[in-house]
């Protein structure tokens, strides 16, 4: 791979990991809600949970979608199943007056579960390895999922940071109602370029 194209690859890392969508939304609701500290288990499972689909994708299951174009409509359909029932989830998290935050942070398997699952995971996954890893050779896809997981952890921790200043301002219940509500009509309306797809 040539320094351009190296250079390419870890902007193009840069931009899918650090622009908003779901896995960002929901570590920012979760460094809110819960901490940085409660909130690492769910950075370190998107970041390697999203490099090892990169791995596995290059691997050869995009060639799955060649073969069975169907395969993207039952994701679509998985996929926007699963993210609207974590956003009524989120929505949901905030305690009541008086009470702490109920509910538990994602573990580090399920954020990596999460993965294949994510429209957006997906999408980077698959124009990663076909833009960058062409030759789908073992030290191409190599080193596309190394470049994401470098990449990936300390751009998606700034959302969950982001959501640690926040919950300042969330003392009261019923901001941290407001916010949460607020993050999963967000989750909802990220899954928007997915249906028009």
């Amino acid at each position: 791979m040539s320094f351009e194209l190296f250079l390419a690859l870890v902007g193009f890392a840069f931009v899918g990991s650090v622009t908003p969508g779901p896995n960002n939304l929901m570590l920012m609701a979760s460094g809110a809600n819960f901490g940085l500290r409660r909130s690492l288990p769910h950075m370190l499972g998107v970041s390697i949970g999203h490099a090892g689909m990169v791995f596995v994708l290059g691997a050869g299951l995009a060639q799955v979608f060649v073969l069975w174009p169907q395969a993207h409509l039952v994701l679509k359909f998985a996929a926007t199943a699963y993210m609207l029932w974590l956003a009524w989830k989120i929505a949901h998290a905030a305690p009541p007056e008086g009470e702490t935050t109920r509910g538990v942070p994602f573990t580090f398997w399920q954020a990596a579960a999460f993965q294949w699952v994510n429209p957006k995971a997906w999408a980077i996954g698959l124009t990663a390895v076909t833009v960058y890893a062409p030759t789908a050779t073992l030290a191409a896809i190599g080193l596309v999922t190394l470049v994401f997981a470098a990449v990936n952890l300390p751009s998606v921790s700034c959302w969950a940071m982001m959501g640690v200043q926040i919950r300042r301002l969330l003392t009261r219940p019923a901001r941290l109602r407001v916010f949460n509500i607020t993050m999963a009509l967000l989750l909802v309306a990220s899954l928007y370029p997915v249906l028009t797809m």
